[in-house]
């Protein structure tokens, strides 16, 4: 009897232990009306999927039948089911917070993984626990030996708030030919293959929800920078990125979020000292754009960048509030020159041709 009991024991402590490692990592797929991204990107993720990992669906009110394939197709992956739409920011902070794990991985559903996608990445940030968040390098699924918009090898910003990656500046994109094969320090993560240490997500309180979506998880990273931690990226895990599978690139609303959301990331992020001259500069560039995309016909487009910056004025007190929450300090990372100036006028193409002394360090 004593030595069934004591079995008894050894098995529940067994699959206690069995139940942490699982708990470790968290692949947490955001969904909406994207069945046909569900079938054709999910079995990769299964098929990748190392034994301390588990597979999650949230889904953001999805009105196709996504929810009904994932519960047919994979049993066995937990479903979070929101009753609204709350975009990107507030979808995955809902459910992150009601999912317990060491790290998670917000993985964009129009991603397709590869083998050992998961494994470089756990093992960079378990070295070194001042690393918040990290990426693994970004490759287009349709043009597969060339990095991918959304995030390619890592992702920086210049002195006036423009986003930018090595591999992508605008739209000009490199071939991957390994001159981005080494870890490195970077000022952004991209969203779309996300990793991140979930006690620091819920800590510095996940995403601006007022995001919705675009530019949140730079706002992220730029908090958890102003806060000591490192934004890491790491070249050993390759995924491959379709890109625009919910807003395509040419939408006025796409343009609507990252104009809007930029003026925001960078009121509140950034040091005191420079935010008048910096802000304004920005205010007046913004619309230099906007009149640019009215001569080009877009009306829409500069409907949405006149709307992105009356939304900023009209809800400016609650953005100070926001400032005032953050301890702003000079990070490194950031490009003390303007990129449009650098790309569009002296015609620097790759992030090679920007000089390394040039970022704050």
């Amino acid at each position: 009897m004593v030595t069934q009991a004591l079995e008894i024991r050894a098995n529940r402590r067994k699959r206690t232990i069995k139940q942490t490692i699982l708990k470790k990592v968290a692949i947490v797929i955001l969904n909406w009306n994207g069945k046909k991204f569900l079938e054709k990107f999910l079995p990769s993720v299964v098929a990748n999927c190392n034994e301390y990992s588990e597979i999650i669906i949230a889904d953001n009110d999805s009105k196709d039948d996504s929810v009904e394939f994932i519960e047919k197709e994979y049993p066995d992956i937990r479903i979070i089911k929101h009753t609204f739409n709350h975009g990107f920011a507030k979808g995955y902070n809902d459910a992150l917070s009601k999912i317990e794990s060491e790290y998670y991985i917000l993985l964009n559903s129009d991603i397709e993984v590869t083998p050992n996608w998961i494994e470089p990445v756990i093992k960079l940030m378990d070295s070194d626990r001042r690393i918040a968040t990290c990426q693994p390098k970004l490759r287009s699924y349709h043009s597969t030996e060339y990095f991918e918009y959304a995030g390619a090898a890592g992702g920086f910003i210049d002195h006036f708030g423009y986003p930018f990656c090595r591999g992508r500046i605008f739209q000009e994109i490199e071939k991957d030919e390994g001159q981005y094969d080494q870890i490195s320090e970077i000022f952004w993560a991209t969203g779309a293959c996300l990793f991140v240490r979930a006690e620091l997500f819920h800590r510095f309180g996940g995403f601006d929800d007022d995001f919705f979506a675009h530019m949140e998880e730079i706002d992220f990273c730029w908090r958890l920078k102003n806060a000591g931690y490192k934004i890491m990226y790491c070249p050993d895990s390759v995924v491959y990125h379709v890109g625009g599978g919910t807003l395509p690139k040419k939408s006025s609303l796409k343009t609507y979020l990252n104009f809007r959301n930029n003026l925001i990331l960078i009121f509140k992020n950034i040091p005191s000292e420079r935010i008048i001259y910096v802000f304004l500069t920005r205010w007046f560039l913004d619309f230099i754009a906007a009149l640019k995309f009215l001569s080009q016909g877009g009306i829409a487009d500069f409907a949405a960048v006149i709307r992105a910056q009356y939304y900023f004025l009209r809800h400016y007190k609650t953005q100070i509030k926001k400032r005032r929450k953050i301890f702003q300090v000079k990070v490194s990372g950031i490009y003390n020159h303007n990129i449009v100036i650098e790309h569009f006028i002296r015609r620097k193409k790759k992030f090679s041709d920007l000089q390394q002394s040039d970022f704050t360090h």
